[in-house]
């Protein structure tokens, strides 16, 4: 495509976008009043299914389409910046060297701090539907968790504990399975990703119906996208060298 028609589309592209924020401004209650039809209705819908945290309810139940969006744009994202940053003809592995030495302190508070940090991930996650937080910071919280190793100064060890090919067939596992519980929910409820398991009790760990379930599918998508995106950068950061590129004599 030449640069006249790049321009073309973005110009078309713009200002259709424009005149439907217009149109979307126009339609919302004014700032500062006391009318709030979606938060209303929000909270009424999060109750009427047992979630105490209203966040997950839009997230999972209310919005779930919408969630499903976000997550395939991560699958997508870790799969651009995999495809950047692979190995391409003018790079190549530098041998491995010996790094500095680490102080003692903080080798031992980063191996304190891995266990605890990956028990607050899977805490985060399974208690989304109930407390502050949910899927998407959970999984944060444990692909971080497992760099710990890294400050503590064992890549190595961090290797072994995160084989890439499983943490890759685990992000497109976890985006299969979402798409697998909105067409259970399809043929059990009629509409793609309803809520249609028991909602339990008030406060209850079983409860909320599909909202946990996905929670936790989030959690594993966005943990094991965040571990191969990271993986990425501390190999091209730690092992890849830029050689003699393309152009470069000698």
């Amino acid at each position: 495509m030449s640069g006249r028609a790049r321009l073309v589309v973005f110009v078309l592209g713009a200002a259709g976008l424009a005149v439907a924020f217009v149109f979307a401004l126009g339609g919302m209650p004014p700032f500062g009043g006391s009318e709030h039809p979606y938060r209303d209705l929000a909270v009424a819908a999060a109750l009427r299914h047992v979630t105490p945290n209203v966040v997950s309810s839009v997230n999972f139940d209310q919005r779930a389409l919408d969630t499903l969006g976000e997550e395939t744009i991560l699958l997508g994202s870790v799969i651009g910046a995999a495809a950047l940053l692979r190995l391409v003809g003018h790079e190549k592995e530098r041998p491995e060297r010996a790094g500095g030495r680490l102080p003692d302190a903080i080798g031992l508070g980063c191996y304190l701090l891995l266990p605890v940090t990956l028990l607050i991930g899977l805490d985060v996650v399974a208690h989304g539907h109930l407390t502050p937080g949910g899927g998407f910071q959970g999984g944060v919280v444990l692909a971080t968790g497992l760099h710990l190793l890294y400050l503590a100064g064992r890549y190595r060890s961090l290797e072994r504990l995160r084989p890439l090919a499983w943490y890759e067939f685990g992000e497109g596992a976890s985006a299969t399975a979402f798409v697998g519980v909105g067409l259970a929910g399809l043929a059990a409820g009629g509409s793609f990703l309803a809520n249609v398991l028991p909602l339990g009790s008030f406060r209850e760990l079983l409860s909320a119906g599909t909202v946990p379930v996905l929670n936790i599918v989030v959690g594993c998508a966005v943990a094991t996208g965040a571990v191969v995106l990271l993986a990425q950068f501390l190999e091209q950061a730690i092992r890849i060298t830029g050689g003699a590129g393309p152009g470069s004599s000698g």
